[in-house]
């Protein structure tokens, strides 16, 4: 097929637009779509310091090229990534997204549930079973990313998600009945550096070939404990809808966002952990999986 804006041969096909794009049309329509995102929220301005969580899969490194880009003309950015060893036997090697952080110039912060915690997710799994391995991990490791990246002065923790992952996280709100979630307004809490995702607008496997096209040796691996999180199952249920109605997600998107904006909630009762420092509600996730896992206080 030829690109429908300039006929040379397209390399993707986007059924929500009903357009064929040529890899230079479509490099220019994704770059566009996350340089409008990081306009419209706000998400950069004169003497940040941004770290991207970078996993080395195609999400965080395409992300990480892409800011690598933006930024590369500008002295009053600073930019870096952070990388976690959850501990998971054959998937996520650090050695790996350092490789990729180095290629393009950015210096690399590293840590390891090891070190940090003195235990992996392979033996949090062995100790507890994998039906809540995704939860654990998820929650640790974004306490660790936090801590790394307030240490080190970032102003601002870039995400690789997703229009899919976006629109995966409000159906699951939905189909939990988390109306607090779906109604929370975004603010900033002491504690926790704000988290900006520049590829909220752009669909999951536009994504996966901008990091193609750009970036050697990413991981394509999917994590081996990952078939018990119900993202696992809505992400095949919204996937199978999305294929006989293509702008669903940007529609849950859309309709996140708005619910957001209206309802007006407000986190309430947040404060510092006294055991591990870091922001938490009324009982600190992190320390109460930790108390969980060892039997112990954290």
């Amino acid at each position: 097929m030829q690109c429908d804006r300039c006929r040379r041969r397209a390399v993707i096909f986007q059924r929500y637009s009903g357009l064929h794009l040529c890899e230079q049309h479509f490099v220019a329509d994704v770059e566009a779509k996350a340089k409008h995102a990081i306009r419209t929220h706000r998400w950069m301005r004169s003497g940040d310091h941004i770290a991207v969580a970078l996993s080395g899969g195609k999400d965080s490194s395409a992300l990480l090229y892409f800011l690598t880009m933006l930024t590369a003309q500008r002295r009053d950015i600073t930019l870096s990534a952070i990388t976690v060893d959850e501990g998971i036997t054959g998937y996520r090697d650090p050695k790996q997204a350092i490789r990729i952080a180095e290629s393009l110039g950015i210096g690399c912060l590293t840590a390891s549930f090891r070190d940090e915690y003195g235990i992996t997710v392979d033996e949090i799994v062995a100790k507890k079973g994998d039906a809540c391995s995704c939860s654990y991990c998820g929650v640790l490791r974004r306490s660790l990313i936090n801590r790394i990246a307030r240490e080190h002065g970032v102003t601002k923790l870039a995400l690789g998600f997703n229009l899919d992952d976006e629109a995966q996280s409000v159906l699951m709100n939905v189909l939990r009945g988390d109306a607090d979630r779906l109604l929370r307004r975004q603010r900033e809490i002491d504690g926790m550096v704000p988290r900006i995702r520049p590829f909220l607008y752009i669909p999951e496997r536009e994504v996966a070939l901008y990091a193609q096209l750009h970036v050697a040796g990413i991981g394509l691996g999917r994590c081996p404990y990952a078939h018990n999180a119900l993202r696992a199952d809505v992400r095949a249920v919204l996937n199978d809808y999305t294929l006989r109605h293509p702008s669903t997600k940007y529609a849950l998107v859309n309709i996140g966002k708005r619910l957001a904006d209206t309802g007006g909630a407000v986190q309430d009762g947040i404060r510092t952990c006294e055991t591990c420092g870091e922001p938490c509600g009324v009982t600190c996730r992190s320390c109460q999986i930790l108390r969980e896992v060892f039997g112990s206080a954290a």
